[in-house]
């Protein structure tokens, strides 16, 4: 997996999106971005963030990994790591708008 992800604590997500930590909780919650423990601190790649946004492609992808049995951890991991399909990690793919491509080859995990 990329080793060279941004990281952002909830906090910072919370400044980024220009919303509360409640806010920021129930994104979390509706899946809408995923955060993992890192020395003990809950974050977020900061790729997950579109501007003052979660990246808009991310929820569904998160929901049909873990429909497919992936843990959150599972997820940012398969979403880091080259996926030979693609050509390069699906999160590449996610941040250019091509989802259908990455759902795709996600859906096949099922």
């Amino acid at each position: 997996m990329n080793e060279t992800i941004e990281w952002l604590n909830i906090p910072d997500v919370a400044e980024r999106l220009g919303e509360s930590l409640g806010r920021v909780s129930r994104l979390l919650d509706e899946r809408a971005l995923l955060a993992v423990r890192r020395d003990g601190i809950r974050v977020v790649p900061a790729d997950f963030i579109d501007g003052d946004r979660p990246l808009a492609s991310l929820r569904g992808t998160i929901i049909l990994l873990g429909d497919a049995g992936f843990d959150d951890e599972e997820i940012l991991t398969w979403l880091y790591t080259d996926e030979p399909e693609l050509g390069h990690p699906p999160i590449q793919s996610l941040l250019a708008g091509r989802k259908s491509e990455v759902r795709r080859v996600a859906a096949a995990l099922l």
